[in-house]
C-alpha cells in the first residue's frame, strides 16, 4: 500500500498537468493533426530508445503491462484526435481529463487494493458534477455537441484505462525510468507508419509545423514520464486527480490562444472539478 501523497510530489505533478496542457494546445493549434501526432510519435520512439539504451529494459514482470498499455495509448491519441477535431479545447479536454480520476479511482480500489476514504469519495462525487456541468456548459446539450462530448468520455476512459495498466505495471518494473522508455518505445512508431504510408515524401517530417510536433513530443515524453514516476510513490487515484490540475491550465490556454469564451457556467464548471481533485487527494 502506497502511503498519502507528499507534498513535492504534488507540485512535481501540477507541473507534469501544466505540460500536459500545453502539449494538448500544440496538438489543437496545429491544423494537420495527424502530422503532429506523428511528430510526437518520432519524438517518442527516439526518446524510449535513448532510455532504454541506459536503462535497459525493466522486470519482466512490467512487459506486458508496458505493451498493453502502449496498445491502449494509441486508442487514447485517436480518440483525442477526435475529440479536438468535433469540439472546443475548453470542453472537450476538461471533459476527457477530468473522467479519468473517477474510473482510475475505482480501478485502483478492485485492482490494486487502494481504498478511499470519506473526503476523497466525496470529491470523486463532487467531479463527477463538475463534469456533468461542463457537458451542459451552453445551458443544455445540443446534438451539435453530442459527438463532442462522446468522444471526450471515451478519450477519458482509455486516459483511466492506460494509467491503471502503467500504475500496475510500473511498480513491477524495478525501474520507473525503463518501463517508461520501453513504453515510449513500444507505442512511438504507430503514427509515423500511419504518416509516411499516407503522405509519401515525408513532408509531414520537414514541413513548417516539424519543430512544433517535435516539441510537443517532448512535452509529452516529460510529462507522462513524471507521472510514471510518481506513481511508485503515490496512489494511483491521487496522482490521477492531481495531474489532472491540468484541466486550469488548458483554460487559460484556451481562453488566452484559441480566443474561446469560458462563461460564467465552464467558470462554475471547472471549480467544481477543482474542488473535486482537491478533495479527492484530502
Amino acid at each position: 500500500m502506497h502511503t498519502q501523497i507528499t507534498a513535492p510530489v504534488v507540485v512535481i505533478v501540477i507541473g507534469a498537468g501544466a505540460l500536459h496542457a500545453t502539449w494538448n494546445a500544440i496538438a489543437k493549434f496545429t491544423g494537420d493533426r495527424l502530422a503532429v501526432f506523428a511528430l510526437i510519435g518520432v519524438a517518442s520512439t527516439l526518446g524510449g530508445g535513448l532510455v532504454l539504451a541506459v536503462t535497459g529494459l525493466p522486470e519482466r514482470a512490467a512487459v506486458g503491462f508496458a505493451a498493453t498499455s502502449a496498445a491502449i495509448h494509441i486508442a487514447y491519441d485517436l480518440a483525442l484526435m477526435r475529440s479536438y477535431r468535433l469540439g472546443a479545447f475548453n470542453q472537450v479536454y476538461p471533459i476527457a481529463r477530468g473522467t479519468s480520476p473517477l474510473v482510475v479511482a475505482f480501478g485502483a480500489y478492485f485492482l490494486a487494493g487502494e481504498h478511499l476514504g470519506a473526503i476523497p469519495l466525496a470529491g470523486v462525487a463532487i467531479l463527477g458534477a463538475g463534469l456533468a456541468s461542463l457537458a451542459f456548459s451552453s445551458g443544455r446539450l445540443t446534438r451539435a455537441e453530442l459527438p463532442a462530448v462522446g468522444a471526450a468520455v471515451l478519450t477519458g476512459l482509455t486516459i483511466a484505462g492506460y494509467t491503471i495498466v502503467d500504475g500496475l505495471g510500473v511498480r513491477r518494473s524495478g525501474d520507473p525510468f525503463a518501463y517508461a522508455g520501453l513504453l515510449f518505445f513500444l507505442m512511438g512508431p504507430v503514427f509515423p507508419v500511419i504518416a509516411a504510408w499516407r503522405r509519401p515524401g515525408l513532408s509531414w517530417l520537414t514541413g513548417r509545423g516539424a519543430a512544433r510536433g517535435l516539441l510537443a513530443g517532448a512535452l509529452s515524453l516529460l510529462a507522462y514520464g513524471i507521472v510514471l514516476w510518481a506513481q511508485t510513490r503515490a496512489p494511483l487515484a491521487e496522482v490521477a486527480a492531481i495531474r489532472e490540475t491540468s484541466v486550469v491550465f488548458a483554460a487559460l490556454i484556451g481562453m488566452k490562444l484559441f480566443s474561446e469564451s469560458f462563461g460564467r457556467r465552464r467558470v462554475a464548471a471547472a471549480m467544481l472539478v477543482a474542488a473535486g481533485i482537491l478533495l479527492i487527494t484530502a
